[in-house]
């Protein structure tokens, strides 16, 4: 279970980020490059150039947590643009956790008509 409340708003940030940085590299990145306030309560989340490992930059009203999840197979789902920002749905981000392909998710159920 994620200690994030929901909805938090999660934003990706696009591109590769160096991994060696800590909060206050990561926020200035926040302010700098995504143009959003690391203080807004959102949550940013950058991934490293291999794309093992990412890290999720939030404020609880606190202070801000860095969280960090490293895959032992695969990698994490990323777009392909090099700048920029994605809004993810809680949903989709815990799928891009789960090393699942969160921008086409496959359905196992196909509904049909009632009656």
């Amino acid at each position: 279970m994620s200690p994030v409340p929901l909805p938090t708003r999660v934003f990706l940030a696009c591109g590769m980020t160096d991994m060696r940085k800590g909060f206050d590299g990561l926020a200035v990145l926040v302010q700098q490059v995504l143009a959003q306030n690391p203080h807004s309560g959102a949550l940013f989340v950058f991934r490293g150039k291999r794309g093992h490992l990412v890290k999720l930059l939030w404020f609880d009203g606190q202070g801000l947590c860095l969280f960090s999840k490293r895959l032992d197979r695969g990698r994490f789902v990323w777009p392909v643009t090099a700048t920029g920002t994605v809004t993810l749905t809680p949903a989709q981000l815990s799928m891009l956790l789960e090393g699942i392909d969160w921008r086409r998710p496959e359905r196992t159920f196909t509904p049909t008509l009632a009656g």
